[in-house]
């Protein structure tokens, strides 16, 4: 059986050896969540006011959203180095400028009729950068999107449109639809017996159809407090910052020195489903001192990525590490 996200992360948090999650910090971090909710900074209008994201208006937003996460993964460099860049942009926003890029250029990205028949030289010429540094992983990319591509043609009549209307408004059963048709979503983890579903692309697909498309119409999902956040590299550097995550001395020295750790290794999992459950007790934590507006993970993770994003230079200048993993997952 494969542990939900919550679930899952919360017995891996009472176990992990390299990361401890402090009350203090949960406290700390959540009060000043409380206060970025009650002003109203932190909401889920703030989606669709990044420029390179879809209005919900344009007819194929979806499919954007679909590409877009089938592709956003391992975006990192270290810390020194030069990244790649487009149209001014880095990571995962370089991604959405570089789709954003293609459609004006008339290339059918969105369409699966297209993407499962992609080859590395379109994508790319697609994801061309401003810098000399490539898109990291292009073969896995387009083995991303010739996976999803087919499976869309084969089992959906090539449409994303069909796999969210059969979710009836449940962003678990979305979630399970996802990881059971697409596998490059499947991001599954063991931990000392345990088998964890982790799940980051599929549950950020989820956040950002319910973001875009503001909880309404096909955004709208009965039960999105059962999303998690999206454990990534970024949002356990804000952790650190907050005091949240303490890592081991062993753990912090490793990833201080750029090493590689692999996907399912033991710290691997442990910072990734401490991610997960630190995201759930602020969540708790925050809605306990809201009165009508409530939090949801997906916000706490916004909140807690922007954050990251845009303290880049001090978060560099504190010394806080971030984990690197050459990894589809995330």
């Amino acid at each position: 059986m494969v542990l939900s996200p919550k679930e899952g992360a919360k017995i891996i948090a009472s176990k992990a050896k390299h990361v401890k999650i402090k009350e203090e910090g949960i406290n700390k971090l959540g009060d000043v969540i409380v206060e970025e909710i009650t002003s109203g900074q932190l909401s889920p209008d703030n989606f669709s006011q990044v420029e390179v994201h879809p209005s919900p208006d344009e007819p194929w937003a979806l499919d954007w959203l679909f590409v877009v996460d089938t592709l956003n993964f391992c975006f990192w460099h270290n810390e020194n180095d030069e990244g790649w860049v487009v149209e001014g942009y880095t990571g995962y926003f370089a991604l959405c400028a570089a789709i954003n890029r293609a459609i004006k250029e008339k290339v059918d990205i969105t369409n699966p009729t297209f993407y499962s028949a992609i080859t590395e030289k379109q994508l790319t010429n697609i994801l061309r950068s401003d810098s000399k540094v490539k898109c990291p992983l292009i073969p896995d990319r387009v083995k991303c999107l010739h996976e999803v591509g087919n499976a869309l043609l084969e089992k959906f009549d090539g449409s994303f449109k069909n796999v969210v209307k059969q979710c009836n408004n449940s962003a678990e059963k979305l979630l399970q639809l996802i990881v059971n048709n697409f596998s490059c979503f499947r991001d599954e983890a063991e931990y000392q017996g345990e088998k964890i579903g982790i799940y980051k692309r599929a549950q950020i697909l989820i956040g950002d159809i319910w973001a875009c498309f503001k909880n309404k119409d096909i955004g709208y999902f009965e039960d999105i407090d059962k999303i998690t956040a999206f454990a990534d590299y970024r949002v356990p550097q804000t952790l650190l910052w907050f005091e949240v995550f303490q890592y081991s001395k062993d753990l912090n020295e490793k990833l201080k020195s750029n090493v590689i750790l692999k996907n399912g290794d033991e710290e691997e999992v442990e910072i990734r489903a401490c991610t997960v459950h630190a995201v759930e007790l602020i969540k708790e934590y925050v809605n306990k001192k809201l009165d009508d507006k409530k939090a949801n993970s997906i916000l706490i993770d916004h909140f807690l990525w922007d954050f990251r994003r845009r303290y880049s230079k001090e978060v560099l200048e504190k010394g806080l590490p971030f984990h690197k993993t050459l990894s589809i997952y995330y």
